[in-house]
């Protein structure tokens, strides 16, 4: 397994011979992802609105696996994908364009592409999404053949937590060694019961934002909501929007907090995902905590700086031409850059530049 995008291996000097051959696993549903921008306000009913941009990119969980793959680990992905011009889209760019390994996907004869279109405004973004469930693979339709009743061995895998459901494949993860991150959605029941994520017990960390934090451990400050998760999870890392975020190893009991950093953003699609992808590298290279999350954030930032939310994902050569950037303006607040200048160490002295694809107006073109 490797990567088509030239960088940093963040793994490098951890790597042996009997590790396994996916840095992370990860499963879910890819949707194209069709992208407005540029828009002054939200659209009104009986009325038609022009969007100044628009972007095509996959979406879904493929934002979280472009992120990962672009930040130097070897990605595998289990999902379906229509047989449409969509889904042929959707597997070139991430296999071929991103190199992500696909052997665990497969594709359903007749199903359409799940799409989701996103209308980005004021930081904001509203999104309508359609799709079908996809059936249910024979164990001959998947070329690994064991998904999803036994995962690949994998350092890491990442989960979506949903109230009242189990997952069996994260618990088979947790035991073949991977550490296990999860996010969460909103909780459509309104329990907001941690007893009902039976999932999250297999977890090494949970990363939910502010709201959903609190709602979950019933308190009104996210800080305290992140110590009381850090009770039922080793790591608890709560986003805070653009206060940035704040985790807590329950295992020490070390704390740490990293302001965001400000920019104009674009399109805010995928940033979370992103923010998940930049804390696991940093995690599975053994970086402290508070480095973890300063960089995580800094690539969620830089990502709501491009369209859409796979191919918006930084890779080391924005994370090294921003550092360049940052440390040669001038009024730099002296310690905001020391809590960047970890990078230092990770960075080569020159990065080679790398186009990488972007989400553009339109997919198809005949060559």
């Amino acid at each position: 397994m490797g990567t088509t995008n030239p960088g940093i291996d963040p793994l490098l000097g951890l790597r042996a011979p009997q590790d396994p051959a996916c840095d992370v696993f990860l499963t879910g549903t890819v949707f194209l992802d069709i992208i407005f921008t540029g828009l002054d306000s939200a659209p009104v009913r009986g009325t038609e609105s022009w969007a100044r941009g628009m972007g095509s990119s996959p979406g879904g969980v493929a934002n979280m696996a472009t992120a990962l793959a672009r930040l130097g680990l070897r990605t595998s992905l289990a999902a379906a994908f229509g047989d449409d011009h969509y889904g042929e889209y959707c597997w070139d760019a991430l296999e071929q364009g991103e190199g992500i390994d696909l052997s665990m996907s497969h594709t359903v004869p007749g199903w359409h592409s799940p799409v989701t279109v996103s209308m980005a405004y004021e930081g904001e973004r509203t999104m309508v999404s359609h799709g079908h469930e996809a059936p249910a693979p024979a164990a001959a339709e998947v070329p690994g053949g064991t998904f999803p009743h036994c995962p690949p061995r994998a350092r890491a895998a990442i989960a979506s937590l949903t109230p009242g459901r189990s997952e069996p494949w994260v618990a088979a993860a947790a035991r073949n060694g991977a550490l296990v991150f999860a996010d969460v959605g909103w909780d459509e029941t309104g329990r907001w019961d941690l007893d009902a994520l039976p999932d999250l017990g297999h977890c090494l960390a949970f990363l939910p934002n502010a709201e959903e934090a609190m709602r979950y451990t019933r308190t009104d400050c996210p800080r305290t909501a992140a110590h009381a998760l850090a009770e039922r999870v080793p790591l608890a890392v709560v986003t805070l929007g653009a206060e940035g975020a704040y985790a807590v190893d329950g295992r020490t009991g070390t704390a740490a907090e990293v302001p965001a950093i400000e920019v104009e953003a674009l399109d805010p699609t995928g940033a979370g995902d992103v923010f998940v992808a930049g804390f696991v590298t940093g995690t599975l290279a053994g970086w402290p905590l508070a480095d973890r999350l300063a960089f995580a954030g800094l690539t969620a930032a830089l990502s709501v700086q491009e369209f859409g939310g796979s191919l918006s994902a930084p890779g080391w050569a924005e994370v090294a031409a921003w550092w360049q950037q940052v440390r040669t303006c001038a009024d730099q607040d002296p310690a905001a850059l020391e809590r960047y200048a970890f990078l230092e160490e990770l960075l080569p002295a020159t990065c080679a530049s790398w186009s990488r694809r972007r989400a553009v107006p339109t997919i198809g073109f005949r060559q």
